[in-house]
């Protein structure tokens, strides 16, 4: 795997329900450098630190390999990586291959994954369309958070290379499946419950919806 694309965010404000509100989901490709820290992308807007950033989510990566689906579904858009609110864009992602804890150099970094991404209404209004939290939860197209376990800088062409797995085959697609096909999954639920590498804020959220 390889990255194709650094994005960041800037602050961009809208109305929703009569309130205004401040997203960061609208990222856009940069040529330099991006540096990522123990708790979020320098230089990157994240307005809601209660559901973003974090030791937990400090970097979102997404698929290349994914925009083609998304793109036969909304045709009128115009797509660019960052997207989907991803600070990393890589050039081909398998959720059903890539473990939970699993730890990867990328540029001076090294990371960990940590959980899949949960979509909310945000998404839905740069899609100009509140169904595409539905359409992101059913798909397995869910990219994934990561702890940063030693800061550093990741430039475009830099490889993601595994070089530690988790002896636990807990996907981050089996994570995310929990929110849709699997919900009443038992033997998932259970190796959600022990997989300590799972980021706690998904594990609540999960617990909760079931």
């Amino acid at each position: 795997m390889k990255v194709v694309s650094n994005n960041i965010g800037n602050k961009v404000s809208f109305d929703w329900n009569g309130k205004t509100v401040e997203t960061g989901v609208f990222k856009k490709p940069v040529q330099h450098s991006i540096f990522l820290g123990q708790t979020d992308v320098k230089g990157d807007v994240v307005t809601d630190r209660e559901n973003h950033a974090g030791m937990d989510k400090a970097c979102y990566f997404y698929g290349a390999n994914h925009y083609p689906f998304w793109k036969e579904i909304y045709p009128e858009l115009t797509f660019e990586h960052g997207m989907f609110g991803e600070n990393i864009t890589l050039d081909h992602v398998d959720e059903t291959i890539i473990r939970i804890g699993n730890i990867y150099q990328i540029g001076n970094a090294i990371v960990q994954v940590s959980e899949p991404r949960i979509p909310c209404f945000k998404l839905g209004y740069k899609f100009n369309n509140q169904g595409v939290i539905k359409e992101f939860i059913n798909s397995s197209y869910s990219g994934f958070y990561v702890r940063v376990l030693k800061e550093g800088e990741v430039k475009t062409g830099d490889e993601f290379e595994l070089i530690e797995q988790n002896k636990n085959d807990f996907s981050v697609e089996d994570a995310f499946s929990l929110l849709s096909y699997n919900k009443n999954n038992q033997l998932l639920i259970e190796m959600m419950k022990n997989e300590s590498l799972l980021g706690e804020g998904y594990r609540k959220s999960i617990i909760k919806r079931l």
